[in-house]
């Protein structure tokens, strides 16, 4: 969920841009995880994780929220409607209705922001190290969501 809105590029082309491959390529899969999972920024992470899904979240969510919001709550924003989407397809299956992801997108929207504004890089070392920052700060997001669940009883 890139801050930027594809306005002009097209779902083909902006995905190549994410992952460095045209969409449906040999191997897509396997460079997006390569490339998100090491990038070396939480907000790298997000620029290449699921470039799709992002391309549509730009273009419908972000880029009208950006009219009316300055770009760092958009962005929250923009993670808290993704969690919601996820949700609402989970309570489609399963009858039960969470705020759960969109808590954790939420959570995660906020760390982006956060790590964006303050610079915070973790280019170091091995892509093992990087993605296992990117990992962590996956799972302190969702710990985060799960304790406002369990205080708040949503």
């Amino acid at each position: 969920m890139s801050e930027s809105t594809p306005t002009r590029l097209t779902l083909g082309r902006y995905v190549e841009r994410r992952i460095g491959v045209p969409l449906g390529a040999k191997g897509s899969l396997q460079q997006m995880l390569r490339r998100s999972l090491g990038a070396p920024t939480f907000d790298g992470f997000w620029r290449h994780w699921n470039p799709i899904w992002g391309y549509y979240l730009g273009r419908y969510v972000n880029g009208p929220l950006r009219k009316v919001l300055p770009p760092a709550p958009a962005l929250v924003a923009t993670f808290a409607v993704s969690g919601a989407i996820h949700d609402g397809a989970i309570l489609a299956v399963t009858g039960a209705p969470s705020l759960l992801l969109t808590t954790w997108f939420a959570v995660l929207g906020l760390t982006v922001a956060v790590t964006r504004r303050t610079g915070f890089r973790y280019g170091f070392g091995s892509w093992i190290a990087r993605a296992s920052v990117n990992v962590a700060l996956l799972a302190a997001g969702f710990g985060i969501a799960e304790l406002l669940k369990r205080a708040t009883g949503l």
